[in-house]
């Protein structure tokens, strides 16, 4: 594994992005831009999955109002505007209270404009996002690659990071994006190798929630394993609340996340197994969101047998074992009941509830699972 320096920090709001901050997690609103009661409400349900900056799209100079709008309803997590041609956006999204602008400084106007763009994002303490994909290169640059190569990505950010700096500005999150992981991965390492401004990393156009949570896994976990990265996206043709819990997931797998929650792991089942572990799986989870109870900071393990069971996950928590139609209960490597396999998941969720209980977290209603 190499080891890359650390980036330099960027304050958008509150949080902190790159030096010694913990990643953070964005997504964006695929709402109607001026459909603001829609993106508010799908604002709030990104917020509760845990996704800590969120993106508008601003196509006009009218849709920036959501940012005043968003702050007068108490939305209090930093807001990005996504900004495409027109410096005009960029400077009334400013005025509107964004927190952090994404542009390709190359695309919204000229030298002087940039400069007065980063003047008034200067002037209001708001960072700047250069976001860089293959169809935005400059046509010398693709000319010099003749293709989006990883270094053309690479070469492609830092020319538009000097634009900024000639114009005054430093406050920069450079991102560099590829729907192809290995040249994702690698001009995000070129970047690193480079420079020290902090880094938007994700596999864009990943596709559907399936194939995208692999690519993004790969792309993204590749990176954050060699310490590149301070905040992520995973980019999914799928509600945008699926796109917070893949990226938390994947943090959760680095051991990166910053939020305490359930760890479930389970068996891929085999000849040996007797239960129905599909099943007990996904009825276990689906009671587990019921009851509220996934913020408890507990590994819990679902196994199809005895010798996936005590034994291999004798580090959880608590867990289950399936049998010939039953199931044990034990807790770090020890038995401590045998109940039918009906009923497992009620007294595995009952035990997880006293957990809870004990844990300082809210009573709930007994439910029939």
């Amino acid at each position: 594994m190499q080891t890359y320096r650390s980036s330099r920090p960027v304050r958008v709001g509150e949080i902190g992005i790159g030096g010694s901050y913990p990643i953070t997690v964005q997504s964006m609103t695929n709402t109607d831009p001026m459909d603001f009661e829609a993106t508010l409400t799908q604002t709030r349900q990104l917020i509760e999955a845990g996704c800590d900056i969120v993106r508008y799209a601003v196509p006009t100079e009218e849709a920036a109002e959501i940012f005043s709008l968003a702050r007068q309803q108490g939305i209090r997590v930093p807001l990005i505007a996504d900004i495409h041609f027109d410096w005009r956006i960029a400077l009334a999204a400013i005025r509107c209270g964004a927190q952090k602008i994404r542009i390709n400084p190359g695309n919204i106007g000229s030298r002087e404009r940039v400069r007065e763009v980063a003047s008034a994002a200067r002037a209001a303490g708001v960072p700047i996002r250069i976001g860089v994909n293959g169809g935005s290169l400059e046509k010398h640059i693709l000319s010099k690659y003749g293709a989006p190569t990883a270094q053309a990505l690479a070469e492609s950010a830092l020319y538009h990071a000097e634009l900024l700096e000639d114009a005054g500005f430093s406050d920069i999150v450079l991102s560099v994006k590829a729907s192809d992981v290995p040249t994702m991965i690698a001009a995000n390492r070129l970047l690193r190798e480079q420079t020290d401004y902090p880094l938007h990393i994700g596999v864009t156009e990943a596709g559907g929630a399936a194939a995208g949570i692999v690519k993004s896994a790969v792309g993204i976990g590749s990176l954050l394993s060699d310490g590149i990265g301070d905040t992520v996206r995973v980019s999914l043709t799928a509600p945008p609340v699926e796109e917070v819990h893949a990226a938390h997931a994947i943090l959760s797998a680095l051991g990166l996340s910053r939020r305490a929650g359930m760890n479930i792991v389970s068996c891929p089942t085999c000849g040996r197994t007797k239960v129905n572990l599909f099943s007990l799986l996904s009825d276990f989870e689906k009671a587990v969101d019921r009851e509220g109870l996934r913020s408890l900071a507990v590994k819990v393990a679902i196994m199809g047998c005895a010798v996936n069971g005590p034994g291999e996950a004798r580090d959880a928590d608590i867990g289950i074992a399936g049998g010939n139609g039953e199931a044990l209960l034990f807790r770090k490597g020890e038995v401590i009941g045998k109940y039918p396999e009906n009923e497992i998941i009620g007294v595995l969720i009952a035990a997880l509830r006293r957990m809870a209980e004990q844990d300082g977290m809210p009573d709930r209603k007994e439910e029939p699972v």
